[in-house]
């Protein structure tokens, strides 16, 4: 029942965006349309064959320990496999490494395709190439070789290890020691906490990249250190050796995400537990922060995934299932109609397209700003698009987070009772999708990120950017008169946006408490004006291809009715958001524990 929309995928990616330029640049010369095409093939072959078919099997069949090991559905391992030798282990890194080179935007779309069929099985190489770019970035030479090679041929896995039992989210009151040996190595010990991927049987190697501090160093996040950690021990010249003293607790039973294990791991418990400094000493929640604003992109793509997938299951369900009469009706012989006749059933469907394809089209613009980036010949030239990045990060990360699990709600819904059983893939996506709002950083931490550092950085910069092309974007959709309202109603939203924008950044710097109360509420705002201008992106293009060869007029009247759908249902609810945060309401702030 789930099934890829490679025409809004291409839509997405060739008419909304000008990714198909990207091959005339040097860094990516090697993919031009036809090739990335053939990539996007490749994958939904991999992802429809492989990935999907053991998706409910593996939620119902969830991986277990027994005898200190992890044992999971074998098919796992042998889709990872097919995975592995199609080559998209190292899409995303350099040549010289072993890698394929591929722009970001792409591998977007790939890592979208793999999470619809099957996000449990997905997040295992994603995982992995997080850990890998870590190595990539601040490893020497020789951990590159040693480690992130192997991880980019995808022999070893990897994974990151952030949190402990008693330190979830506020790494300064992580407990981990780092002590230095006489070889220049590390002994680790300490106990990390819900680690995906922390440990199976499916690869030669786990590479776990290990927060943890140094005796003698700063107290809080500046003292924290970053080290490569491997599960078996890695000769200089490659040779696996004796397993590390990185030993498997148990495993955390989940709600969703059945099929990722999720461990607890005890570091030198019993056994020496050797790891290696990666960069400098105290540098390590720095450089951690690569890897944590990647995986947050990865986690609002993974949302995403899972908000697409149940809107594909309970449109084809919604198509095929007759029940009841119009309004007006009365006939009780005639024929019941396709339940997607119904107002409520279209406007449920609606809502799962708007969030669906509004948060991809977001997604996929963030991918398209980290190659811009990585294209450009200096620091300099990429100012803006770095700015723009990390404004839109949180917003990429938690928007699609809450909105598509809304949409998985509106999916089950469609379905009615049996939606609500284990026979259709709605309900599992709906759990899935819940823990997207949580790993990576909370959605409220989310938000005082947003709030608290990236609209103030550089005195504001990044929000002008955003703003300049923004309207940059109402300007060319006011030249389509269809469009028109909605721009001029985006423009005011920006408007009203950056004025309180304004507002809460001067109350943070006076009352942070204050100014940070309500900063959930900001970030959905935000999130809904960016969305809202990622739909007008689609419409524009839309009517763009309107009387072009390869025109679909289904298909283009469907994404202008979407966006119409956006900007009268759901953007309204920004401008209700922006009147609370405006009147800096201290309701949450001055309600007292004792009070509950």
């Amino acid at each position: 029942m789930i099934s890829v929309d490679r025409a809004d995928l291409a839509f997405q990616l060739f008419d909304a965006l000008p990714t198909a330029s990207l091959g005339a640049l040097p860094r990516f010369s090697d993919y031009d349309r036809t090739a990335m095409n053939e990539v996007l093939d490749t994958a939904e072959r991999i992802a429809m064959e492989h990935f999907l078919p053991h998706a409910a099997a593996l939620d119902l069949n969830e991986p277990r320990f027994e005898n200190g090991k992890v044992v999971m559905d074998p098919q796992v391992g042998a889709a990872l496999a097919v995975y592995r030798e199609a080559g998209f282990f190292g899409a995303g890194f350099d040549r010289e490494w072993g890698g394929a080179q591929m722009p970001e935007t792409l591998r977007g779309a790939v890592n979208f395709i793999f999470s619809m069929a099957n996000t449990s099985t997905a997040a295992y190489p994603l995982l992995t190439a997080g850990a890998a770019h870590l190595i990539a970035s601040f490893g020497s030479d020789e951990q590159k070789d040693r480690f992130m090679k192997p991880m980019i041929e995808g022999r070893f896995f990897g994974t990151m290890c952030l949190s402990e039992p008693q330190a979830g989210s506020s790494l300064a009151e992580l407990t981990t020691r780092a002590e230095p040996r006489a070889d220049g190595s590390y002994g680790l010990t300490g106990n990390k906490m819900w680690i995906s991927g922390g440990d199976h049987e499916m690869s030669e190697n786990i590479i776990h990249m290990v927060l943890a501090k140094i005796p003698d160093s700063p107290a809080g996040v500046k003292g924290i250190s970053l080290f490569i950690v491997p599960k078996i021990l890695v000769g200089v010249g490659g040779a696996l050796g004796a397993r590390n003293g990185v030993a498997l607790a148990g495993l955390n039973r989940k709600m969703g995400y059945r099929g990722t294990t999720n461990a607890a791991l005890n570091l030198g418990e019993n056994t020496p537990c050797i790891g290696y400094l990666v960069g400098e000493p105290d540098k390590g929640l720095s450089y951690m922060f690569q890897m944590m604003n990647e995986a947050r992109i990865s986690v609002g793509l993974g949302a995403t995934a899972l908000g697409a997938a149940g809107y594909r299951a309970s449109l084809l369900y919604a198509k095929e299932r007759p029940q009841g009469h119009l309004p007006g009706n009365w006939n009780p012989d005639s024929s019941p109609v396709p339940i997607i006749e119904h107002a409520d059933v279209k406007r449920m469907l609606l809502a799962q397209k708007a969030a669906a394809e509004g948060a991809l089209a977001l997604l996929l613009y963030a991918a398209f700003l980290v190659d811009a980036i990585k294209a450009a010949p200096s620091a300099e030239a990429s100012h803006d698009s770095r700015l723009l990045l990390d404004l839109l990060t949180p917003i990429a990360k938690s928007w699609p987070s809450e909105f598509c699990l809304e949409a998985n709600k509106h999916a089950i819904q469609v379905l009615g009772g049996y939606g609500y059983t284990l026979d259709y893939p709605v309900e599992r996506l709906y759990r899935d999708n819940r823990a997207n709002s949580i790993h990576e950083g909370t959605h409220g931490i989310q938000a005082i990120d947003l709030l608290g550092r990236k609209v103030m950085q550089e005195n504001g910069a990044g929000m002008k950017v955003l703003a300049a092309r923004v309207m940059a974007d109402v300007t060319q959709a006011h030249t389509h008169p269809e469009l028109a309202g909605h721009a001029e109603e985006l423009a005011a939203h920006l408007g009203e946006a950056v004025a309180t924008t304004g507002k809460l950044a001067g109350m943070v710097g006076i009352d942070p408490r204050l100014g940070l109360a309500n900063a959930s509420l900001y970030l959905d705002m935000m999130g809904h004006v960016v969305i809202a201008w990622m739909w007008l992106r689609q419409a524009t293009a839309a009517l763009r291809k309107r009387g072009g060869e390869d025109a679909n007029a289904d298909f283009i009247d469907g994404k202008l009715a979407t966006c119409r759908y956006f900007f009268l249902y759901e953007l309204p609810k920004a401008r209700t958001q922006r009147a609370l945060l405006d009147n800096l309401d201290d309701t949450t702030l001055t309600m007292k524990p004792e009070w509950f």
